[in-house]
This record gives structure tokens, sequence and C-alpha cells, in this order.
């Protein structure tokens, strides 16, 4: 394909094109994390950058319901343009946790209806979706915490965090790991809370990455902020 512009692409052109770069390895080490595709994400964001954005396309590669071509749509689609409801569906469609937090946090998060799902979301009988609303308060905590009941949300994040499924605790530690970072008259509820808890405690971590034990988490974010 040209590298140009691609206007007018079909779906069957992308989906060829995302055919021919995936990689075996690649799906094995994926799958690891429960993402049912091999295309390496650096290559999908080349491929985006030439398509460029697409509301149309993106919406039938949506449709496809596979996994790379999904990741692609959220990349090449115009986040303003889903009616809240569209993405109320999109969320509850997005089982790949990759899908998830890209249509979380690169098309909800700069959607006008972010807030509303959020509230909407919060309340949801499904921890994949209530994640979700965990995530767009996490972006709340750090830049409009204003109108957040940060008290209540640690209230929940010690009665509920512990017995959570896997997505749902890890979207919730992340909230308490912010509050602890950014709000300094919570910062000692939020550490001994993660501290009796001690979810993810032991959780794998690579040579020069931050732990998201949320103390260690704090304590780190926080001294490297004070110099």
């Amino acid at each position: 394909m040209a590298e140009t512009t691609l206007t007018g692409t079909t779906v069957a052109e992308v989906m060829a094109e995302l055919a021919a770069l995936e990689d075996p390895q690649m799906r094995a080490v994926n799958e690891k994390h429960g993402d049912d595709h091999g295309v390496n994400l650096s290559k999908l964001r080349a491929l985006a950058k030439r398509l460029k954005t697409q509301q149309d396309l993106a919406c039938r590669l949506w449709e496809t319901d596979d996994t790379a071509a999904r990741l692609l749509a959220l990349l090449i689609c115009r986040p303003k343009a889903f009616e809240r409801d569209q993405l109320d569906v999109m969320l509850r469609e997005a089982r790949a946790p990759k899908v998830h937090d890209w249509l979380v946090n690169y098309v909800v998060k700069k959607n006008p209806h972010s807030e509303s799902l959020r509230l909407a979301w919060s309340a949801d009988p499904d921890p994949v979706v209530a994640s979700a609303s965990w995530a767009l308060t996490t972006e709340r905590v750090t830049k409009q915490p204003e109108s957040l009941d940060l008290t209540g949300l640690l209230d929940v994040i010690e009665a509920e965090m512990k017995a959570a499924p896997d997505r749902l605790q890890w979207a919730m530690n992340h909230c308490l790991a912010q509050i602890g970072i950014e709000h300094a008259e919570h910062r000692a509820r939020a550490l001994d809370i993660g501290e009796r808890l001690e979810v993810l405690k032991d959780y794998p971590t690579s040579p020069g990455c931050t732990s998201p034990y949320a103390p260690t988490w704090i304590t780190e974010m926080v001294r490297r902020q004070q110099h």
C-alpha cells in the first residue's frame, strides 16, 4: 500500500494488512495477558498513522470483532464523535484487556459523555465495566478532584478492593495509589489501607519499574516529586 492517506480504504484491505503483520510469537505473549492478537503495537500505530482519522472505517473495523482491528479502530476514530450509548455498548463488547484499556484511555476520556458514563458504570454489576468507572475516577483524582468525595472513595476501596476480581481490583488499587500520591491530606490513610490489604504486594516487577503495590508506588512517586 502507498505511504499516503488511505482514504476510501476498505475493511478487507485493512484486515489483509493486519493479517500480514501477524506474528505467532507476539500472539503467544499477548495471549498470556488475555489479548488474542499477534500484531506488534508499534507496527499497528504506524498503520494507524498512515490511515489517519477515519471515523466510518473505525466503526466498520470495530464491527469485525477482531482484536487487532478494534485496536486499530481506536487509533483512527474521532473520540468526540461517539454517542453515549455507543460507548456503553462498545465497552461491554471490549473483552480483551488491551481493547478495554485503549477504549477507556484513548476514546472515553476524550468524549463529552465521559463523566456521565463514569457515574453510570460505577454501580455496574459487571466488574470489568465497573473497572472502567474506576479508571475514569482515577483521572479525576489527578486532574479534577474538586467535586470528588476522596474520603468516600477510600471507604469503598478499603471495604471492597481485597475481594474484587482482578481487573476491578487493579483499577481500584490505581485509584488508591493516585489519591495517596496527589493528595497529601489523605496520604497516611492511603498508605495504611495499602499496607493492611496487601493487594499486589507480591506482584512481579521488572528492574527499573515501580511496584504496583500501593505503599511502594505512593512512596516512590512522592519521593520523585520532592526531588
